[in-house]
Formats: structure tokens, C-alpha cells, sequence
């Protein structure tokens, strides 16, 4: 190469922006942080409704921490993320009905609307793994108007993973596609594990589809909801694979590389946060292809899990590390 292209290349390269790394910071919590839950979970939509004094009239999109001695909410301002401390007891009471009667232990139930669902039965993976038997879904029916008040009636429905399967305890998540309320899942029976879809057909729920089973275990690490609603799983060997679910049968979209976990979230439709394989760090994964864009190292592991507050580039995840500490991950590139 001549000196002059040399020296126009190193201009170019001088007058190209930089790719920003995402941005970590430690929020201030006088407590450890044991249990966080997510924007859409039970835990949220209770404090968000609660009435309660200490948050907003209209508060942002939120997540809900607490521990043993303390609780917080943590909210999205613009591109602010703010920790706001409850009472201990405030929270409990809240939250006191995620994991109902008959439901697996450790378990929690998901709501959509007037749907709620959660993992029934206790039963046994071909692994030896702890699972369910079954999945139970409560509806509320639509009632007439009147002046007198009247009970709202529940219709219960309950659905099988198949003959010789159990439904994996790890995660159970809710999803619309094409309108309509839906449930994802992860199977796991002696030919391997898949993810099943779970919806109405000819009036009653079941399992409407499914991914063909494949050697070892799978987590479903996140969910993608929206006008192209779509599916996370991470395989046994730590690989990613983002499935379509428009239509109701999942089609796979792409297949990524080895060394990643969950949990995981989605940035809106172009792109997935996940848990790399050794929990220290976040990657942020292209939705189309799963190559990694960024990666963004935590001051220690993940523990109970993580939470997005907002979507696309100007989101926060939120994690809770292994330490009991709370630390939110910003997109580098985002604008405010």
C-alpha cells in the first residue's frame, strides 16, 4: 500500500464513529437483591396497580426487586434508571400469590389478560430432572352488565405435554400470535427436548405445535413479542436458536454459536440480550442471524435473573448479579 492510500485509510478510519460498549452501572440497593421479576410479570402488574405512595402516578415501564431485608422498584425515566426502596411487607403481600395451589414448586404463574396459567402435577424428565405433568389455565368469562354484583366465572382447562412428557419447570411464557393468547413452553420427553406451543384449537387449549425434539436439554430463554412474535431457546451446548411463531407453527431462523446461557431478553424485533456461557457477561445478539454485535461484562455473575425496562437500543436491562447486587446495562450506541 502507497503512503497516500495508507494515510487516506487512517483518515477514514479517524472520521468513522466507533461502536460505543454498553454502558454497566451498580445501583445503589441497601440490601441483596434474591428475586427480581420483569415488566410483564405477576409481580410487576400487582405494584404497578397497588396505588402505592412511593411510586409515580404514572410510572414507566418497572421492575421489582427484593430480598430478605429490603425491596425496590426500578423504573425507566428517558434513559435514566431510577431505584425507587418499598416496604419489605409491601412486597410480599403482593407477590404472595405467583406460585398457586397445586402449582410446581418453584414455579410461577404467567397472566394475559384474563388468562393465567401456570405448571401443575409434579413429574419427572427423561433425565431424572424435576417437571410437570401438565399445564393449568384459569379464564375469566365475560359477564353481563348489571346492577347486582355477580361472581365472574373461571373456566379451567389443563393440558397435557403428551404421552411420556413432561413440561420443564425453567420457564413458561405468554405470547400473542395473530391476535389471539398463547403459551410457550419447553417438552421434554426420551427423544430430546423442543419447544411447545400451546393455543386454542376447535375451542380448547393444547399443544398446537411443536419443535422437533433434539438430544439434551433446552432452556427458553426469552420471549419476543409483537407483530412478529418469535421464540429464544438455548440448547445443552450452550447455542442459540430464534424460532418464528407467526402462524402457530414455529419455524426456526437461525441457529448461532456455542457459549451462551439463559437468561435472556428481547430488544424489540432486531435483536436478543443473552447470558454468556459462563453467566459473566451479556451479549446482544442479532434476531436475524444471532451474530454477537456486543458484549458487555458484569462485576459478577448473574443470579436471579434479568429484566428490560423499555425496548430497542434505548432499553435498560436490568440484572441481578449472584452477589446479591443490582446492575443495569445500557446499549452503548443508544441516543437518548
Amino acid at each position: 500500500m502507497s503512503e497516500r492510500a495508507a494515510f487516506a485509510l487512517a483518515l477514514l478510519l479517524l472520521a468513522s464513529p466507533a461502536a460505543a460498549e454498553p454502558r454497566v452501572a451498580l445501583l445503589d440497593l441497601p440490601f441483596r437483591v434474591t428475586q427480581l421479576r420483569d415488566a410483564g410479570s405477576e409481580a410487576a402488574l400487582a405494584v404497578s396497580t397497588a396505588g402505592l405512595p412511593q411510586l409515580p402516578r404514572k410510572p414507566g415501564p418497572l421492575a421489582v426487586a427484593w430480598g430478605e431485608t429490603g425491596a425496590a422498584v426500578v423504573t425507566l425515566t428517558g434513559d435514566r434508571v431510577t431505584v425507587i426502596p418499598l416496604p419489605l411487607d409491601a412486597i410480599e403481600g403482593l407477590t404472595a400469590g405467583e406460585t398457586p395451589k397445586g402449582a410446581v414448586p418453584g414455579s410461577r404463574r404467567v397472566l394475559a389478560g384474563p388468562l393465567s396459567a401456570y405448571l401443575s402435577g409434579p413429574g419427572t424428565g427423561p433425565d431424572g430432572r424435576k417437571g410437570a405433568a401438565s399445564l393449568t389455565l384459569r379464564e375469566r368469562q365475560p359477564v353481563a352488565m348489571s346492577a347486582d354484583p355477580k361472581p365472574v366465572p373461571v373456566a379451567t382447562s389443563t393440558v397435557s405435554p403428551g404421552p411420556g412428557a413432561v413440561f420443564s419447570a425453567d420457564a413458561l411464557r405468554p405470547v400473542e400470535i395473530d391476535g389471539a393468547t398463547n403459551l410457550l413452553a419447553v417438552s421434554e420427553r426420551p427423544e430430546g427436548a423442543s419447544l411447545a406451543l400451546i393455543g386454542r384449537r376447535d375451542g380448547a387449549w393444547q399443544v398446537r405445535g411443536a419443535t422437533p425434539p433434539e438430544p439434551g436439554p433446552a432452556t427458553l430463554a426469552a420471549a419476543r413479542p409483537g407483530p412478529k412474535p418469535a421464540a429464544l431457546l438455548v440448547r445443552g451446548d450452550g447455542r442459540p436458536e430464534s424460532w418464528a411463531l407467526a402462524g402457530g407453527t414455529p419455524v426456526r431462523q437461525a441457529r448461532g454459536g456455542a457459549g451462551f446461557s439463559a437468561p435472556g431478553a428481547a430488544l424489540g424485533e432486531g435483536e436478543w440480550v443473552l447470558t454468556t456461557g459462563d453467566h459473566k457477561a451479556l451479549a446482544y445478539l442479532s434476531a436475524d442471524t444471532l451474530d454477537e454485535r456486543a458484549r458487555a461484562a458484569l462485576p459478577a455473575p448473574v443470579g436471579a435473573g434479568l429484566a428490560v425496562l423499555g425496548a430497542g437500543r434505548g432499553a435498560a436491562v436490568v440484572v441481578a448479579l449472584a452477589d446479591g447486587r443490582l446492575a443495569s446495562v445500557q446499549d452503548g450506541d443508544a441516543r437518548p
